[in-house]
């Protein structure tokens, strides 16, 4: 530790540190444009200009490093002359604009002008224009404001991982801008409006819409992904109109992914359903509620009557909170049905019944930075979890060796290390090759879980992947959102479970929904014999109750489940958007509110249990979903649907406490080897960053990224070259589950051989069916 002074107060910090760091400890604010904490030092901006004794000039406070006994002021004469003079330089070309800038109230130029600026300016010559540049859809521009603090290009190059903005020209002509005719398309895009210091980059779907001053604001949870990052949600006249981070160094650090930021365009859209409707013959009229849920209720008993109460059952999205998961569990096991299951994407359910608590991440989110050997299985880890791929992106700078396994190879923007390209048939045999390889290198003797053996020969990469994990004194294994929808998940998870064991690490799960742990816990899933979400689809039901869920867009199999629903006699949706989907599937629409006009709890893949409020009044007739469930259950007459709020229902959802119930192991699976046929094509499905659940999928703002264009057929070159087909020919793919459809095939590099990626939760593919399985392609 050293010793400072600073303005005469002593503080103590560790050796390494700057003036600026010093500041901060001992609460002086020291004015700054291009500082920031988490980005690199590039002292250009030159406010942070402070007397340092025995320096003969003023010293920028964020690239002086701390010796032992300095003394520095921050307020004095000298720092005070030097900090307005540097004003006065940032304003001579800066326009006097403040009135219709959209930075205009939470600038920070506009803030420090007022304690460091002139009241007039001593430059009588014409200011210089900066032509505006295209980086988007969500970001908009007005660069003869920016003030060339680069803190937009860092944070592109170092947090975003592409360097998508750089600095031309020098002196007066230095500007910001993309490459030449680029957008800015990274995931994490909207975080340089967050940076920027000044109203050169503004939020384009916020811009014009209010002013800072005008907006309440509330915390919230993000309804979008694993990590549930940290959220303030800013409202006028209770339309939400912008959403921000809100600063948690354990979650999302001060970052947010663009998914999270720019979602809240489609709460206000015109697909929003406010009322409830039925379905009468081919017409759909809105009713009341006491109708609609009438109707629900008499439904329901009648096809338990008839048939069975076994005969009805309950799908839900794994992005529906902890309270509605657990009173649609209840409600079901009330009225004696035990099939009710949240995992709409999941193939393989073997593991039913063997696990030993709920899957997650197996470590907390803070923690990635201290691993040094990563092994990642089966996922797109850039766009599936972009803000916990950039906390693997910054360990990989510090040392953390990244393995990938699975059948794609798309750029992470991360170092991978070593690396087993291979089909998805093969992920299984692969995966095992490696816990052979790692146990003949640590010398220990594997579980007794591989029913024929372990592999006798075992492929370079595996074997490079296994010497990685063997040298690592912290390592992990991850399982992504393709072992989670894989026909042999889990022969997959019983495999990271004994690389984990025989590397002294931990194993689990990413996770790609924001309650994938929250649904264990609530005990949404069969527990006594019931069917689970693919035996519902398969078997059929005379009833269902879908919460949350699109039936072409959040299903294993959207043609099979599409089938299924038009089979049935009675299909009560809960939804908090109208689609074409559910008016086709559906028998009656019941408007549920979404994360913003309800209140909730997610638990996120780090098994933190984090609630929320309502931070806007419901539309129209919108009703929260635990309240609609709960009149639901009083109807039929069911005990314990009594709760006065949503505290009372997550108590009794999560009891005392969430973490003594998290865990990965599982016993009882077998692993077993598979002749895997080496001539036919398979299908790799991903679900696109931007249409993973209902709200981004209508979000317009979005749409019209590039990663919402629409899907193709992704084909390694060989594969194309066997097939006859050229890179960019139309192609016809079709599988055995489903109807063919028309893509473009594209050459990728980043593919296996023999397989075909194809997205999913998209309307220009659901017709294919099944979302793993053999496909033919043919040239149209």
């Amino acid at each position: 530790m050293l010793e400072i002074e600073i303005d005469g107060k002593q503080v103590q910090v560790a050796d390494g540190s700057t003036v600026m760091d010093a500041a901060a400890v001992a609460g002086t604010y020291i004015p700054h444009f291009c500082y920031h904490k988490k980005l690199s030092i590039a002292a250009n901006c030159r406010m942070c200009l402070v007397q340092v004794e025995k320096a003969p000039k003023p010293l920028p406070a964020c690239a002086t490093p701390v010796t032992n006994g300095m003394k520095v002021w921050t307020h004095s004469e000298a720092a005070v002359k030097a900090q307005k003079g540097v004003m006065e330089f940032l304003l001579i070309n800066h326009p006097l604009d403040c009135p219709i800038c959209d930075q205009g109230g939470e600038c920070q130029l506009q803030d420090l002008a007022v304690g460091y600026g002139a009241s007039g300016s001593r430059y009588q010559e014409e200011k210089r224009v900066v032509f505006n540049k295209n980086l988007g859809p969500l970001v908009s521009t007005d660069m003869t404001r920016c003030i060339n603090c680069t803190r937009c290009v860092r944070f592109t190059q170092e947090i975003a991982g592409e360097m998508e903005l750089g600095q031309a020209f020098r002196g007066e002509h230095a500007e910001i801008m993309p490459f030449i005719e680029k957008t800015v398309d990274s995931e994490l895009s909207g975080n340089i409006i967050d940076l920027c210091p000044v109203g050169a980059l503004t939020s384009k779907p916020f811009r014009f819409a209010a002013r800072t001053w005008e907006l309440s604001r509330r915390r919230s949870v993000s309804p979008h992904d694993s990590l549930g990052s940290n959220l303030i949600v800013q409202t006028k006249h209770d339309v939400v109109k912008r959403v921000l981070p809100y600063d948690n160094e354990s979650l999302n650090e001060c970052w947010l992914s663009d998914k999270d930021r720019f979602s809240y365009e489609a709460l206000n859209g015109d697909q929003r359903l406010t009322a409830p409707m039925i379905k009468q013959g081919a017409e759909w009229k809105q009713v009341d509620w006491q109708a609609a849920l009438e109707f629900v209720a008499n439904g329901l008993r009648g096809i338990a009557e008839d048939y069975d109460a076994a005969a009805i059952g309950a799908l839900a999205s794994p992005h529906a909170t902890v309270e509605e998961l657990y009173l649609l569990q209840k409600l079901m096991r009330g009225i004696g049905s035990d099939n009710v299951d949240f995992r709409l994407r999941q193939q393989d359910f073997r593991a039913d019944g063997k696990r030993a608590g709920a899957p997650w991440l197996g470590m907390r989110v803070a923690e990635v930075g201290e691993l040094d050997r990563l092994l990642v299985v089966g996922s797109f880890l850039r766009k599936d979890a972009p803000l916990l791929a950039q906390r693997v992106r910054q360990a990989a700078k510090r040392g953390l060796q990244v393995s990938a396994l699975g059948p794609n190879a798309e750029e992470w923007l991360i170092p991978v290390r070593q690396r087993a390209l291979v089909a998805p048939s093969m992920m299984v045999e692969t995966l095992a090759e490696v816990v052979a390889a790692l146990a003949a290198e640590k010398g220990v003797p594997v579980g007794g879980a591989f029913a024929s053996g372990l592999p006798t020969r075992v492929s370079d990469e595996a074997r490079a992947i296994a010497v990685a994990l063997a040298g690592g004194q912290k390592t992990a294994v991850w399982l992504g959102s393709l072992v989670a929808g894989h026909p042999r998940a889990a022969e997959l998870q019983a495999l990271a479970q004994e690389l984990a064991r025989l590397s002294g690490g931990t194993a689990g799960f990413i996770g790609s929904a924001a309650n994938e742990v929250g649904g264990y816990l609530a005990g949404a899933l069969p527990q006594t014999g019931g069917l689970n979400a693919g035996a519902m689809i398969e078997q059929g039901r005379k009833a269902y109750i879908l919460v949350g869920a699109e039936p072409d867009l959040d299903f294993a199999d959207p043609v099979a489940t599409t089938a299924a629903l038009g089979r049935a006699q009675l299909v009560v949706a809960l939804s908090a958007f109208d689609s074409a989907s559910l008016r086709e599937s559906a028998d009656v629409m019941l408007p549920i509110a979404p994360f913003t006009e309800t209140s909730g709890t997610f638990v996120n893949c780090e098994g933190r249990a984090q609630s929320f409020a309502a931070v806007a009044r419901p539309q129209g007739e919108t009703r929260p979903g635990w309240k609609v469930l709960r009149v639901l259950g009083n109807l039929l007459g069911l005990e314990g649907f009594d709760y006065a709020d949503s505290e009372a229902v997550r108590a009794d959802a999560l009891g005392a406490g969430v973490e003594e119930r998290l865990d990965n192991a599982i016993d009882g699976v077998i692993v077993a080897s598979h002749a895997a046929a080496s001539d036919v094509l398979e299908r790799v499905a991903d679900v696109p960053i931007y249409f993973a659940d209902p709200i981004v999928r209508r979000a317009p703002s979005l749409q019209k990224t590039r990663d919402a264009a629409v899907p193709v057929a992704r084909i390694a070159p060989v594969t194309l070259a066997a097939l006859g087909v050229a890179s960019g020919q139309r192609v016809r793919v079709a599988a055995a589950s489903g109807e063919g459809v028309e893509l473009v095939a594209v050459a990728d590099d980043g593919l296996a051989p023999n397989c075909v990626r194809v997205a999913a939760a998209h309307a220009t593919t659901a017709a294919l069916g099944a979302m793993s399985g053999q496909l033919s392609v043919e040239r149209v």
